[in-house]
């Protein structure tokens, strides 16, 4: 490698050829003169017979210069230049890399890997073998022990393209037990790609820190370390707060010192929106929370919390049954159940808890063998020592006692009280008493019911007094306005014993019959811990479904265990128990990475010995697509000089072939100010078309013919929609598998040729993601009679479109039934001709109902593209065989049909149409 500053040539020997430039001068010196246009009239016959004499014009100095500059381009392209070329150092030994994989580094893991592709592209140039080690655990503890080995650049390239973040905390302890068990024998240059961040040390006080590391690495070689920007560290979403009206939410971040904004999202199972709030940190904070409000009805839909714009398994929360369920257990004594309704305590909080809870009644005894968030007690009375001692268990375990106090409590009490009681009860109001019916106060600020309001009609008649002590007034929930206490309570264990010092039926207040009471038992029952469906009576519950490292949830990996009770109840997130759900789909429990571990701080300054670097600067660009590309445009600029020169352009053409010049001279300056730019809004504009307006897509194969084809086939099959459907398509648009967004088109078409290039792994990824989404790939063979061997051993176009699709996922096919969806979707159809017929169309055996019953895969070989082509006055471009026009109209009808199920489903399959059908059809 020829290295020139910030500039270097990784072909270096290909420069001599700029040696060659001077013969340009002597082979494009000459350009002939251009034809001269002689009129003939008779009159003039005699005059301008002698012409004067002209000598071979010379090709003028600037334009041999463009020439050469076009030369000069074309060799220093194949010369592989690199723009700001890093330096892997000196000697022919291993370079290591280390990189954070946790779930810290998924935020910004597209510019680790860019990075760690130019390594290893250096590495290879450089003919230098790779060491590559990861700071997460892997599954299984696989990385711990296996030994440490050297890779050949292919090797290390095919690692780091299947590298991913790992959703749990990187492990620098065993980082550094694997880095001194490295024997190198050498001085090896160490390239850390680092998250910016701490270790994770909860629970292990003395796990090391990056100091740590960043010295144990030193001691292997010069050491440069890659941080993120402080704007560009990860953030930590928290299990939302429950306070009964609304989902407190909360995030976290490392550092401070500039204000952010961040949109946490809500989503059911489905994946769709619920709602949004927005959390905004000031510029000294590293924490912010912001409520959550929606209807119960909503929220009982949420089933997990998000932030937006970032993909890590931190910045989402999955939510189960303990948001959402809280079963209340309603204690019946036999007098309760015979009691009048209007007079029994239990229809009142029967009435006032159903809307938004789901009440259970029973005994004692039957209601503790039940999953409850709260057991609620009318005035019962004095607890035997048995069920006392039952209850106080329960309470102690996490669950809330709700009392109400009567007539049999004020003569006797017990201890499952928050308060200790008076003997006997206090009376406002009678003809035999001076006082009034005592009203609310506002609710204590500091207490769960804070922010209610005391209605002026809502009063107390007759209650149960508390004993004085020190504590009564922090156990204070809710008083009278002359300031006696009237909700009481106190954490027991790890649940809640409350008391309401009056009756929960009319006879002593009316409060029973307010909305004050049903807002007061929504606060009580949210403050309760739920139902965790997690590990019943010890048993491990198995992995349902888990989060990656970028927080997408999908089917657990096949090293996940199943979780006890202790891993769910204090949320140990690992390499055996990702996080994720866990149970079965009737009742499951969710493991989340935030419950368990705090945010870590950013790394500190490291020693001045050790170079350190941010992922978004300095990194090496190659430049010999861009070169090829201002070569390309120069040569364009060229062809027109020439036929400017030489008088081929009419009148009419050459103001537009000077435009044409000028924006290629524009096209020239912005490639070279501006790499990427234009490509990006390129993007962005077609972006913008296809989302505003509907449009048909077919893939680019490369070949100028058949895209031209597909383009006019797609442009008839639109007007023809536009004249016989309510669908109204745009212009069809072309996209290169691999470099386009496929997410905004419902329907891919893809004829196949031999001639088409393998796609990449971003582009065989990007089609697998279009059709596991819920796009529909039709793919055409081209080919008479064909689509028996799909892909087995048959023709050229199958044996390529095998090729094409390796490593692809493909459903499994069967030719379509008499019965399927497309038959009817909206033409009554069996066969599906197009230029050609009698080829068998395969589609998706199963009809996958989280998709509307639309298949991913369909593939046929008739070659319709060519049957719909017409140019711009509606003509047909191609001939049909055998059937002529009326296959060409059968054609039309089936890509009428095939546009229509790609958009509306599977509807047409429902029975209700049988009749209708039956009707048309004469039967």
């Amino acid at each position: 490698m020829l290295s020139l500053g910030p500039l270097a040539f990784a072909n270096p020997w290909l420069l001599t050829a700029l040696i060659g430039l001077p013969a340009i001068w002597w082979l494009l010196r000459v350009t002939p003169p251009a034809p001269r246009r002689q009129s003939f009239p008779a009159v003039r016959l005699l005059l301008g017979l002698r012409p004067p004499e002209e000598t071979p014009a010379r090709t003028p100095l600037w334009l041999v210069a463009l020439r050469m500059l076009l030369a000069a381009l074309v060799v220093l392209a194949l010369a592989r230049p690199l723009l700001n070329p890093a330096s892997l150092g000196s000697g022919d030994g291993p370079i290591l890399l280390v990189v954070d994989d946790g779930w810290t580094a998924a935020r910004q893991w597209e510019a680790r890997r860019s990075l760690l592709r130019d390594l290893v592209g250096q590495a290879e140039r450089a003919g230098r073998p790779l060491l590559l080690l990861t700071s997460a655990p892997a599954a299984g503890g696989r990385d711990s022990a296996t030994p440490l080995q050297a890779l050949d650049p292919a090797e290390a390239r095919g690692r780091v393209e299947s590298l991913v973040p790992k959703p749990w905390p990187v492990d620098r302890a065993d980082l550094l037990r694997r880095l001194e068990t490295l024997q190198l024998g050498e001085t090896a240059p160490v390239f850390w790609l680092s998250d910016g961040l701490e270790a994770e040390s909860a629970g292990a006080g003395d796990q090391p820190d990056g100091l740590a590391v960043a010295e144990r690495l030193r001691r292997i070689g010069p050491l440069t370390v890659f941080r993120e920007t402080p704007e560009a560290l990860p953030h930590l979403l928290q299990p939302p707060d429950n306070d009964g009206l609304a989902l407190g939410i909360a995030a976290e971040r490392p550092t401070a010192g500039f204000e952010e904004t961040l949109g946490v999202v809500a989503q059911d199972d489905e994946g769709r929106l619920v709602g949004s709030v927005e959390l905004a940190f000031g510029a000294e904070a590293t924490r912010a929370s912001a409520p959550l409000e929606l209807p119960a009805e909503l929220r009982n839909r949420v089933a997990s919390l998000s932030i937006e714009r970032e993909a890590t398994a931190g910045a989402r929360v999955l939510l189960d049954e303990r948001w959402r369920r809280r079963p209340v257990g309603l204690v019946m004594a036999a007098s309760q159940e015979s009691a009048q309704p209007l007079l029994s305590e239990v229809y009142y909080l029967e009435r006032a808890l159903q809307p938004f809870t789901e009440v259970r009644r029973g005994t004692l005894e039957e209601l503790l063998e039940q999953d409850l968030a709260i057991l609620v007690l009318a005035d019962l009375g004095r607890l035997g020592d048995e069920e006392a001692a039952a209850l106080e268990g329960w309470v102690e375990g996490g669950g809330t006692l709700l009392r109400f106090a009567g007539p049999r409590l004020a003569e006797a009490s017990d201890a499952l009280l928050p308060v200790a009681l008076r003997q006997g009860d206090r009376t406002l109001g009678g003809a035999l008493t001076w006082d009034t019916p005592a009203r609310f106060a506002p609710f204590p600020a500091a207490g769960p019911l804070a922010g209610l309001e005391t209605p002026d009609d809502v009063s107390v008649r007759r209650q149960v007094l508390a004993e004085p002590s020190l504590e009564l007034a922090e156990r204070t929930w809710a008083r009278l306005a002359d300031g006696t206490p009237l909700i009481t309570g106190v954490e027991r264990g790890e649940g809640w014993l409350v008391l309401v010092h009056t009756t929960a039926n009319a006879e002593w207040s009316n409060l029973s019959i307010s909305g004050l009471f049903v807002n007061i038992l929504r606060r009580l029952v949210a403050i309760s811990a739920g139902v965790s469906a997690g590990a019943r009576g010890g048993e491990p519950q198995p992995p349902l479904a888990t989060l990656d490292g970028f927080g997408r949830l999908g089917a657990p990996p096949p090293d996940a265990l199943a979780a006890d009770e202790a891993t769910l109840a204090e949320n140990r997130v690992g390499p055996s128990s990702p996080p994720g759900y866990y149970g079965t789909e009737e009742s499951r429990s969710a493991l989340n990475l935030s419950a368990g571990i705090a945010l870590p701080a950013p790394l500190p300054d490291l020693p001045l010995s050790v170079e350190e670097r941010d992922y978004g600067g300095g990194q090496e660009a190659d430049l010999l697509p861009w070169l090829l590309i201002a070569a390309l445009l120069l040569g364009l600029l060229d062809l027109l000089i020439g036929l400017g020169l030489r008088g081929l352009l009419g009148p009419r053409l050459r103001g537009a072939a000077g435009a044409l010049a000028l924006a290629a001279a524009a096209g020239i300056a912005a490639l070279t100010a501006l790499p990427g730019g234009a490509r990006a809004q390129a993007d962005e504009a077609a972006a913008l078309a296809a989302t505003l307006e509907l449009r048909l897509a077919y893939v680019v194969t490369g070949v100028p013919s058949l895209d031209a084809t597909t383009r006019a086939g797609l442009q008839g099959l639109s007007r023809m929609l536009l004249r016989r459907t309510s669908v109204e398509p745009a212009d069809p648009i072309g996209v290169e598998l691999g470099r386009d967004e496929l997410a905004f088109y419902p329907l891919l078409y893809w004829p196949i040729t031999p001639e088409q290039r393998d796609l990449d792994s971003v582009g065989r990824r990007e089609l697998a993601a279009f059709m596991e989404n819920g796009g529909t790939l039709v793919v055409d063979l081209r080919e008479p009679g064909g689509g028996s061997g799909l892909f087995g051993q048959g023709s050229a176009q199958a044996q390529t479109l095998r090729r094409l699709m390796g490593g692809i996922e493909i459903p499994a096919l069967a030719p379509v039934p008499p019965e399927h969806v497309l038959t009817k979707s909206f033409y009554l159809m069996l066969d599906f001709p197009g230029r050609y017929d009698g080829g068998t169309l395969w589609v998706e055996q199963a009809e996958d109902t989280d998709k509307d019953g639309v298949a991913s895969l369909i593939v046929g070989s008739n070659d319709w593209a060519s049957a719909w082509a017409i140019d711009d006055s509606g003509r047909a471009l191609h001939a049909v065989v055998p059937g002529g026009e009326r296959q060409r109209e059968m054609a039309f009808r089936f890509g009428i049909n095939l546009v229509m199920y790609a958009l509306t489903g599977n509807y047409k399959a429902d029975q209700v149409h049988v009749p209708f059908i039956l009707e048309r059809l004469g039967q």
